[in-house]
């Protein structure tokens, strides 16, 4: 069987070749930190998983839904203006995917013919540059750097690849890299997109997991950003609800409904009690969700303190369930240095390369423990003498 060149360019998938050495050490008896895959440990609201339940019990609710209920999508208008403060979101610019995983790979194909160009960053979410490259695009990178905060810096990039490309992605909160977006680097963004006609694409799954002061908020809330941007907005890490698959793409009406139009052809809607869930999510309280993020500052002060004491450089973790932690003692190969750190601590991380060019001397590590545990994980790395 000859099976389609585009799967060509995608290599080993890094995270399964991790698991099974992971699963092997697990077998042999030896304790294992799991800081690898960003899962959130903790459980979904008890007001989420009844209303999904109670959903579940009307057997009408198994059939074909074909697209949202009106009630869902009007959840996410009057959400956006409750959380975010962003009025005027109307259901015409809000359209549901199953994750922000397949939205993104959908998106692309929505957007890019054959040959077109995007501006990702990198180090970047996988399926950014992914997506691209299953829809027959180029992908231009622009990196995302110490010397700039770890920030998008759209002055950097080329103005000629600008006008080429079709669209710019930014995520903010920032997996890997732990960023948190400015007012300023956003008013660039928008004026760099409205300079070279471009559609900003940007990612906000973790609008609600940001540290050391107020709560983070949403792309489409800036001056401008309705006019050149859509968003991904997703439910998993805010409310736990990572195998329910619930995002949603809001903002530029034409864009969100050539996405609707594409999902289309090979979708036939959101499980019902799936969207009764979404709807319970979205209109019930919030203050779970606040004492979330503080839990997650007390893990990323366990990991980053415990590191920096042992003789690391200090992680860069502004937001994110993740931490972005320079390879210690010079070295310079991510995925070597994540097999000995398995090896020989028994902790599990994600090689920065496996995220793009300049992810190369990074390890992402996922605050996927409680505080306890990840104090554990930083003393057996000690214990192993890897500094």
């Amino acid at each position: 069987m000859e099976f389609s060149k585009r799967l060509d360019q995608f290599g080993e998938e890094v995270f399964a070749a991790l698991n099974q050495k992971r699963l092997a050490l697990e077998a042999a008896g030896r304790t294992i930190y799991n800081l690898s895959v960003g899962t959130p440990d903790f459980a979904p609201y008890p007001h989420v998983m009844a209303a999904l339940a109670d959903a579940a019990a009307d057997p009408a609710a198994w059939k074909y839904s074909l697209g949202d209920l009106p009630e869902l999508k009007q959840a996410v208008c009057s959400y956006y203006e409750r959380r975010f403060g962003v009025a005027g979101i109307t259901p015409a610019m809000v359209t549901s995917c199953a994750g922000t995983q397949e939205g993104m790979g959908h998106l692309a194909l929505t957007l890019l013919d054959p040959g077109d160009t995007a501006l990702v960053p990198d180090p970047c979410y996988p399926v950014f540059a992914g997506g691209v490259k299953i829809a027959g695009g180029e992908c231009v990178y622009y990196p995302l750097s110490a010397e700039h905060d770890f920030l998008p810096y759209v002055a950097g990039i080329d103005p000629a690849a600008a006008d080429r490309a079709k669209y710019l992605v930014v995520s903010l909160p920032a997996n890997p890299v732990g960023s948190v977006g400015t007012s300023e680097v956003y008013d660039e963004v928008i004026a760099f997109a409205r300079a070279h006609d471009l559609l900003v694409v940007h990612d906000n799954a973790y609008s609600d997991i940001v540290f050391d002061g107020p709560r983070g908020g949403s792309f489409l809330a800036h001056p401008g950003a309705l006019d050149v941007g859509v968003e991904f907005f997703s439910l998993s890490k805010s409310f736990n609800v990572t195998g329910a698959r619930v995002s949603f793409l809001v903002g530029r009406p034409d864009v969100v409904a050539a996405f609707a139009k594409l999902r289309g052809q090979t979708d036939f809607g959101m499980f019902y009690p799936i969207q009764r869930a979404a709807i319970a999510a979205l209109e019930g309280p919030l203050d779970e969700v606040e004492h979330q993020r503080h839990l997650y500052q007390e893990r990323r002060d366990a990991l980053c303190d415990g590191l920096e004491r042992i003789g690391w450089e200090r992680p860069n973790a502004h937001g994110t369930m993740f931490v972005w932690a320079k390879l210690p003692g010079g070295r310079t190969d991510s995925l070597a240095f994540s097999e000995e750190l398995m090896e020989r601590a028994g902790v599990v991380v994600t090689p920065g390369a496996s995220f793009g060019p300049h992810g190369e001397g990074y390890v992402r590590m996922a605050l996927v423990l409680p505080p306890e545990g990840l104090a554990a994980a930083v003393s057996a790395i000690e214990r192993a003498g890897i500094r």
